[in-house]
C-alpha cells in the first residue's frame, strides 16, 4: 500500500519586468497543470503516491524552475501534512486526509 506524501513548493520568483513576469506565470502554469494546487500565495502543494511519486514530481519541478528567485521545497507524509495547525483561515477541498484502509481477506 503506498504511503501518501506532500510535496509543498514555496517559491519567491522576480516579476519586475514583463519577461519576468512572463516567466513567472509560466512557472505557476506549470505547477498547476502538474497537479498542484495553490495552498496560498507562492505556496502550492501535490498529492504524490509514494517517495517514487515524490522523485518524479521533483524532477520535473527541477526541469520547469526558472533561473531565477527562490525556489524551495518540502516533501511530508500525509500524517506530518495534517498535523498542520491553521491559525486563521479555512481549509481548501483540496486539503482533505486522504483516508486509507488496510483490506483483510477471511
Amino acid at each position: 500500500m503506498p504511503k501518501f506524501m506532500r510535496v509543498m513548493v514555496f517559491f519567491d520568483l522576480p516579476v519586475t519586468s514583463e519577461r519576468e513576469r512572463r516567466v513567472a506565470t509560466q512557472f505557476r502554469n506549470f505547477l498547476i497543470k502538474d497537479g498542484y494546487y495553490m495552498l496560498q500565495y507562492s505556496v502550492y502543494v501535490r498529492l504524490c503516491g509514494g517517495q517514487d511519486s515524490v522523485d518524479d514530481a521533483l524532477n520535473r519541478l527541477k526541469y520547469a524552475a526558472p533561473h531565477t528567485g527562490s525556489i524551495r521545497c518540502l516533501a511530508v507524509t500525509e500524517k506530518q501534512y495534517n498535523h498542520m495547525k491553521l491559525i486563521v483561515g479555512e481549509k481548501k477541498k483540496q486539503e482533505k486526509p486522504i483516508e486509507t484502509y488496510q483490506i483483510s481477506f477471511l
